[in-house]
């Protein structure tokens, strides 16, 4: 347990009170991956499957990669239900990228790596199930990006145009943070206690 970080997921109902916090979903990665991978293990509990929180959770292990200016992606070999899910986050997050780009910009696979931080061959993967690769000459192994299919998809596909995540609006409490406020709040009881006696 200790060569994993969890990150967790949580739903907090503020319409009683107290404010009511659940956890709902969690995804976990290797404190240190040789193969750059940004997710070990995911899971949405299953009475809050179906909402694409599984989705954000993914974008949220692609932001940390970001963050730590790691290219990477999810531990492999994937089973069917991860090859599809994550399938669908790629193709989104390059629709997105394509749709955002302005209208003359010439976008390349590394170009769309180097924003979105997910892996090359994810991207080829993905462009490929988007079926919007265009070959130039028959036989030729060059393609290009068709950009009329990429909006077609995503409009097909009822993919938002909104990042799924607020990259300014998800917190990160690391473990020895809250053991050390944990520490400080145990001290100043202490010294509470010795000021009464």
């Amino acid at each position: 347990m200790t060569t994993f970080l969890y990150y967790l997921l949580v739903y907090s109902d503020r319409s009683v009170r107290p404010p009511k916090s659940q956890v709902v979903g969690f995804f976990s990665k290797e404190k240190l991956s040789w193969d750059n991978n940004n997710l070990a293990c995911i899971l949405v509990f299953p009475p809050w499957q179906k909402r694409g929180l599984g989705q954000k959770l993914m974008a949220v292990s692609y932001e940390l990669s970001k963050r730590e200016g790691r290219f990477g992606g999810p531990e492999k070999p994937l089973s069917e239900l991860g090859r599809r899910s994550y399938i669908h986050f790629w193709s989104g997050t390059i629709a997105r990228y394509i749709i955002d780009a302005p209208a003359k910009k010439t976008i390349t696979v590394k170009a769309i790596s180097d924003d979105t931080y997910i892996i090359t061959d994810d991207i080829i993967t993905a462009l490929k199930e988007m079926q919007v690769l265009q070959h130039q000459k028959k036989g030729s192994k060059k393609a290009i990006i068709n950009k009329a299919r990429v909006r077609a998809w995503a409009e097909a596909n009822r993919v938002s145009l909104e990042n799924p995540v607020d990259k300014d609006a998800f917190m990160i409490r690391e473990e020895s943070v809250i053991d050390d406020q944990e520490e400080e709040d145990e001290e100043e009881a202490e010294e509470e206690d010795e000021d009464d006696g």
